[in-house]
């Protein structure tokens, strides 16, 4: 296996050529501490991510892990077997590159983070405390509050009055939801990044009210000592907006004033057979409405979800990237703002939905592994009937850990894939082990390392995943401790995810934030406004 050393992958980073920076850690590890640009691939379920975000097998890619060296080896192999052709390890991992004097960081989507600091600190982006806003509440102030992030997000707490409008949508509806110049317009998040970007993108587009970021959203308004709603589903109405006109016009100054190209749809299939480049389709409308039909082989980006986390979707630096909508306005918005990111080529596909031949729903993960593994699934009637006759079964659970907390099957053992065998002493006495996860195809790759460990067992995949489950409408139980807050490997816990100290998580979630921007600085990688 090739190795590289930290001064080397400094420079890559830097020499302007297509590179992907993959850690082989699980998200929550990976959270802890971590290079800027590198993008979480966790080997639980690796071959289907680096599929998901690497569209080009041929492109220069470092794995790294914290120093063990063995999980970034495990990552390399996973990724030649798929077909990666130019695969490196960074030699003693993230240790190695802190003793060389270059800077680590903890949390998620931290590009986009502190782009977004930038771009506070760029725009002079104005914003109120909670306070003030709550006197502009009491005081009958001419105003609307509009929460930016998705409606899971905004239905488990909101700002009192508010209404969800996802970033991507903000100019798109503006003209509908606030007619009126003299209405003031307050966006908020959970946080800090999407309040900022949403307000500016506002602002930066020409829209004539007074426009305002909640300062610290909804922690800032709990820290304050105010309630937040629970379980609100205030939303913006569906459809194509009246003010489509000016929505567009805005978006499409905003975007040529950042360098955005447009791109034919003839043009596209060329940029696909282009072997030498790396091009990401994200269609970053919303989910409902890329599910009724999107292009094929593009991915569902909701636009400010994209802007806020974009190395979620996209992990090769100096790849092209080419946003997908129907009318114009929300592909243009993002991707005026991903040029100020940095580091990407970025198209607008101009009539891309025109005429083309759509596909529809959730598309399946790309797996083949998963399709040449012969497992027998099992009804989720059949394993209801089998957990309620107290036969000797067991479920393993390979959902992420916060999503098993909220809903799983009765008595499920939760799991991550890579590490079954902490299970085992669960698991040796069970005739029957059946594997539930959010899709099938995780399942199913978990089917045959599990059978290595339980050889007299039979070990068999959930049919339809937890989805049919729900929708079969059997008992689910919760447990907001199970697993513990430690054990938490796969996902980065957010303050409000946690079950203690809350408060303080907060508080210290939003000075890592706003200091982001200084542990950039110091970093020296980020190109923040120079397209």
């Amino acid at each position: 296996m090739q190795t590289i050393t930290a001064a080397t992958l400094k420079a890559w980073i830097n020499d302007g050529q297509e590179l992907a920076v993959l850690d082989a850690r699980e998200d929550g590890e990976f959270g802890r501490s971590h290079l800027f640009w590198a993008n979480p691939c966790g080997l639980s379920k690796a071959e289907i991510r680096a599929r998901q975000i690497l569209p080009r097998l041929s492109v220069r890619i470092c794995c790294v892990d914290a120093g063990e060296g063995a999980l970034a080896e495990k990552l390399a192999a996973v990724l030649k077997g798929i077909g990666c052709t130019d695969v490196h390890l960074l030699e003693g991992g993230n240790k190695a590159w802190a003793e060389a004097g270059f800077v680590l960081f903890s949390g998620v989507n931290v590009p986009s983070k502190a782009f977004g600091e930038w771009v506070e600190h760029e725009y002079h982006t104005p914003s109120v405390d909670p306070e003030e806003l709550k006197a502009m509440m009491d005081a009958g102030t001419d105003m609307v509050v509009l929460d930016s992030r998705p409606m899971d997000e905004f239905h488990r707490m909101s700002i009192p009055t508010a209404t969800d409008v996802p970033g991507g949508e903000l100019l798109y509806r503006i003209g509908d939801l606030v007619p009126d110049p003299a209405t003031t317009i307050v966006v908020n998040c959970a946080g800090r990044t999407r309040s900022i970007m949403g307000a500016e993108s506002l602002r930066a587009a020409g829209v004539p009210n007074k426009v305002v970021a909640l300062r610290n959203g909804t922690m800032g308004w709990e820290l304050a000592g105010f309630s937040c709603d629970r379980g609100s589903n205030a939303s913006y109405p569906r459809g194509v907006p009246g003010s489509l006109a000016t929505a567009l016009e805005r978006a499409s100054a905003f975007a040529g004033k950042h360098g955005v190209k447009t791109l034919a749809p003839a043009g596209l299939p060329a940029l696909l057979a282009d072997k030498s480049r790396t091009t990401h389709v994200l269609d970053v409308r919303d989910p409902e409405e890329y599910r009724a039909g999107h292009l094929a082989g593009s991915r569902s980006a909701p636009g400010g979800q994209l802007v806020q986390g974009t190395d979620t979707w996209v992990a090769v630096r100096h790849a092209r990237l080419v946003l997908v909508c129907d009318t114009g306005v929300r592909s243009r918005m993002s991707a005026g703002w991903l040029r100020q990111l940095g580091g990407w080529e970025v198209h607008v596909l101009e009539g891309g939905l025109e005429g083309a031949a759509l596909a529809h729903g959730m598309p399946p993960a790309e797996c083949p592994e998963a399709q040449h593994i012969h497992a027998d699934p099992i009804p989720p009637a059949a394993v209801a009937a089998a957990l309620e006759s107290h036969t000797a079964v067991a479920v393993v659970d390979l959902a992420r850990s916060v999503d098993f907390r909220a809903g799983h099957i009765p008595g499920a053992i939760w799991g991550v894939r890579t590490r079954l065998a902490k299970l085992l002493p669960a698991l040796q006495d069970k005739a029957l082990v059946v594997v539930a996860a959010p899709d099938l195809t995780l399942a199913k790759l978990a089917v045959p390392e599990l059978q290595a460990l339980l050889p007299k067992a039979q070990v068999r995949p959930l049919a339809g995943g937890m989805a049919t489950w729900k929708a079969d409408g059997l008992p689910l139980e919760a447990d907001k401790r199970n697993p513990a807050d430690a054990d938490c490997i796969d996902f980065y816990l957010r303050p409000y995810d946690r079950n203690d100290g809350i408060e303080d998580a907060m508080r210290e979630y939003l000075s890592w934030e706003i200091d982001l921007v200084h542990e950039v600085a110091r970093d020296g990688d980020a190109r923040f406004g120079q397209g």
